[in-house]
């Protein structure tokens, strides 16, 4: 169980890093952001996750909101495995592992 708690907790860093870095380069870049390389590698790592969130909202929600909605879940989740990987290790009294520190 640790183990797929640490393996979904990476999944998440990694989509939460690039959803960060395409925000970052949406203020640097400005209108040329789309002709940018590494804003659309940004946007490749991050579409499994924008694509789910973007049919769940309402279409009130437009396009250039839904990475920011799918920061704050992907966060929201990252919380709770995080939370859960330290319960887990706490009673289980697994603090010694590896993969609990």
């Amino acid at each position: 169980m640790l183990t797929v708690l640490n393996v979904v907790q990476l999944i998440l860093y990694i989509a939460l890093l690039a959803l960060i870095g395409q925000g970052i380069l949406y203020v640097l870049a400005g209108a040329k952001r789309d002709s940018n390389f590494f804003y659309k590698l940004l946007q490749v790592l991050s579409k499994p996750f924008t694509l789910p969130v973007r049919k769940i909202t309402p279409r009130q929600v437009s396009d250039a909101q839904v990475p920011l909605v799918t920061f704050l879940l992907l966060a929201i989740l990252y919380a709770v495995v995080t939370f859960e990987k330290a319960d887990l290790c706490v009673t289980s009294n697994m603090l010694g592992q590896p993969g609990c520190r």
